[in-house]
């Protein structure tokens, strides 16, 4: 698997652009989020991509072929962070609904709502965490569950490779330390 932080101009049709290079290139994406940035106009993308590292470079050469990707970070060999979040929707009546609120517990997780008959949980962590409470909770019975995908960050101050930038040009590509790099 490889992970990669993929800065984009947050305007519309971007992330099908995105998406459709993926598929022209027939790699299977794991998982994609997508939110804001730190600086207005610009959003980020985490996609984790099945693929050796021959076609890590290759993904990374197309996505920077694309006018509206501004940086592209390989962080699969960087430390990183990485957590994902997910909503549970579980049947839980009587003696099960205790059981259920003791393994919330256990699992640092938060029922985030509460009916007769359910319970929704919410947790956040890495995905093997989400998984392994997801298999305590199915003989309970699993209504539905939704899960964001993985966001991941580079530990530390900053990122100490030297990463391509798309400078300012049409559609240029200049070698500039991570560290300096605005968007």
């Amino acid at each position: 698997m490889q992970t990669f932080a993929v800065y984009v101009e947050n305007k519309p049709g971007v992330l099908n652009r995105v998406a459709s290079l993926f598929r022209r290139r027939a790699f299977n994406i794991e998982s994609l989020t997508v939110g804001h940035t730190e600086t207005p106009g610009i959003s980020r993308m985490t996609i984790v991509v099945d693929t050796d590292e021959g076609g890590a470079r290759l993904v990374e050469a197309n996505l920077y072929k694309l006018i509206a990707v501004r940086r592209v970070d390989n962080l699969t060999k960087t430390p990183t962070i990485a957590r994902d979040l997910a909503m549970i929707k579980v049947s839980a009546t009587g003696d099960a609904r205790t059981q259920v609120m003791q393994l919330v517990d256990v699992y640092r997780a938060r029922i985030v709502d509460v009916s007769p008959e359910s319970l929704v949980i919410e947790t956040t962590g890495a995905e093997d965490k989400i998984d392994s409470l997801l298999e305590v909770l199915r003989p309970y019975g699993v209504i539905e569950m939704v899960r964001t995908g993985r966001v991941e960050m580079a530990r530390g101050a900053t990122v100490s490779v030297k990463e391509p930038v798309r400078s300012q040009g049409a559609g240029s590509v200049e070698s500039r330390d991570a560290s300096s790099f605005s968007v």
